[in-house]
């Protein structure tokens, strides 16, 4: 076989790797910005790709997990698209920052209200999750994913370790170990220590402002006095020189 025709098998057999690994990749998935450790804080997208060429995704549908319910849920808005969040009671209540929550998010919906996401691209949408348990690595969000056409995909099917990625993967979250010192760096209590820092420093410089202007007050209205004691005293002394020219010359 010539070398010409080695190369054009090897390129018709490459790009049919290809397309048949795409769809195992094209998949929802979620990705967290920065860490996602447990007992924290954190924000994560929920990537969507569009998979068809002839239809837009209009719709997403995100289950959050009811093994492990997050108290603190809260999307961020997404141009085009209208977010739905949906609450359910729990059998056992949380407790968050001192306080017990007797519901937590169980599902958000995107819905577009325009195109949706076209052939070819994808979208991000980013949500606000907290506290993250403490007692698991990883979390499940079954999602559906609803195409222009009415066709529904649905990404429900849990990786098991060791095992094949399975065709139709529910996004999986990751959870790092929380930090050493135990604490959840990110909170709500910690934003407010650092805001009232920030306010203590800002009300502490201030002060010295103040106190600085008050100093500079002092110093500019004693300057004018004795300027003024001193404008006085020449006036004086020019006068005296006056009076005494006077009887020296009537003497």
């Amino acid at each position: 076989m010539k070398a010409s025709r080695i190369a054009a098998v090897a390129a018709v057999a490459g790009t049919a790797t290809l397309a048949l690994s795409a769809p195992a990749f094209a998949h929802v998935t979620v990705e967290p910005e920065g860490a996602a450790a447990k007992g924290d804080y954190a924000v994560v997208g929920f990537k969507v790709p569009n998979e068809r060429d002839n239809a837009s995704t209009t719709k997403l549908e995100v289950a959050f997990p009811t093994d492990h319910p997050i108290a603190s849920v809260m999307p961020a808005p997404v141009e085009g698209w209208d977010i739905e969040v949906t609450k359910s009671k729990l059998p056992e209540p949380l407790e968050l920052h001192g306080k017990k929550i007797g519901e937590a998010v169980t599902k958000v919906t995107w819905t577009a209200d325009g195109k949706g996401i076209e052939p070819g691209f994808f979208q991000k949408f980013p949500v606000s999750l907290g506290a993250l348990p403490e007692d698991t690595d990883e979390l499940v969000f079954k999602a559906l994913q609803t195409y222009s056409n009415k066709e529904v995909v649905r990404w429900i099917e849990v990786p098991q370790e060791g095992q094949e990625e399975p065709d139709n993967p529910a996004p999986v979250l990751a959870l790092s170990e929380a930090s050493e010192d135990g604490h959840a760096h990110g909170t709500s209590d910690d934003a407010a220590s650092d805001d009232a820092e920030a306010a203590g420093n800002a009300s502490a410089g201030t002060s010295a402002e103040a106190e600085s202007e008050a100093e500079s007050d002092g110093t500019d209205t004693t300057a004018r006095v004795l300027g003024v004691v001193g404008i006085v005293v020449g006036a004086a002394g020019v006068a005296y020189g006056v009076l005494a020219g006077r009887r020296r010359t009537t003497v």
